[in-house]
């Protein structure tokens, strides 16, 4: 059973509850697009293309899937539009499963170290706040032993929020106030962690990108003050994008993915957009796999992104 799978009740169906959005507007487009067409030809690939990029997949990744099914249709001969959604959905499915690093249907395995360190990174408003809660709701729920850090000292807001989603999930929260050492904090938390016997230490850091130079440094710095207490802390570095913002959650994982090295993706918002094909298209071109998607504001309303259950609801007619 999956660490998350007490969740998994009603989980398929709050998926395509959080797509509906994403998958009424592109398959709006997708029918517009193969209207009245027999065959799979360049004036089919041509208007797939830009359904595909007004999905918000990205330039790049959808060349990646239009070229790969020109290798199709060359092959194939006389594909019809009819076998399009399928071969579509195919060639996204295997996209994903190309930039996926490792099997994230476990969180944790039992031989993990322990605790588990996550530094949660992104821009302030994306839902960091909320999705480091609804983690650590659902691995305390899952029998998990959870720390959360208070690293993000730049906002008092992001403490305050923090404090309140701490007692929301009934797990401890080490904090220093607003304008503490974010290293400082990450430090304490970790020690915490250890002596605590945690699983899971989960810490906030700062969503600022006006000078990436600072954010470099500070982020680098929370890691080494952590590698001091924990070697080879953070484990897991986190970086939600708000799945609303379309193609400017491109941008966000491409300031953060250069300053630090980022290994997971969240993508929050999904419900209120139909913008879902970013997810498809920042992992591909980030090379970062998503590991899990809000498509939701109630606390369980996070999940660990299934691949093949993500695409299928997606091309579900």
């Amino acid at each position: 059973m999956g660490l998350f799978d007490i969740f998994s009740k009603n989980k398929e169906e709050k998926l395509d509850q959080g797509l509906h959005k994403t998958r009424n507007n592109f398959f709006s487009k997708l029918s517009k697009a193969v209207a009245g067409r027999s065959t799979v030809d360049d004036d089919v690939l041509d208007d797939l293309e830009e359904v595909l990029i007004s999905s918000d997949v990205g330039v790049a990744t959808t060349i990646k899937i239009i070229e790969r099914i020109e290798e199709r249709v060359s092959r194939d001969k006389y594909l019809g539009t009819e076998e399009l959604n399928r071969i579509l959905q195919e060639e996204v499915t295997a996209l994903l499963y190309e930039n996926e690093a490792s099997d994230f249907t476990e969180v944790m395995s039992e031989s993990q170290e322990r605790p588990y360190v996550i530094m949660v990174v992104g821009v302030n408003g994306v839902g960091k706040t909320t999705t480091i809660g609804k983690l650590a709701h659902q691995f305390k729920a899952a029998g998990k032993k959870v720390v959360l850090g208070a690293a993000d000292t730049f906002r008092a807001a992001a403490v305050d929020q923090l404090t309140i989603w701490s007692e929301r999930a009934g797990v401890p929260l080490v904090s220093q106030g607003m304008g503490a050492d974010p290293a400082s904090v990450s430090y304490e938390t970790l020690e915490y962690a250890k002596r605590e016997h945690m699983d899971v230490a989960i810490l906030d850091t700062a969503g600022r990108l006006h000078n990436k130079v600072n954010l470099m440094n500070e982020l680098g710095k929370i890691k080494r003050v952590m590698q001091k207490v924990i070697p080879g802390a953070p484990h897991e570095i986190l970086l939600i994008l708000d799945g609303s913002t379309g193609q400017n959650a491109f941008e966000q994982a491409r300031q953060f993915t250069t300053v630090t090295e980022v290994n997971a993706l969240a993508i929050t918002k999904l419900d209120g957009t139909a913008k879902g094909g970013v997810v498809i298209g920042v992992s591909d071109q980030f090379s970062v796999p998503v590991k899990y998607i809000g498509i939701g504001e109630k606390i369980d309303d996070l999940q660990i992104f299934d691949r093949e259950a993500f695409v299928k609801k997606l091309f579900q007619s």
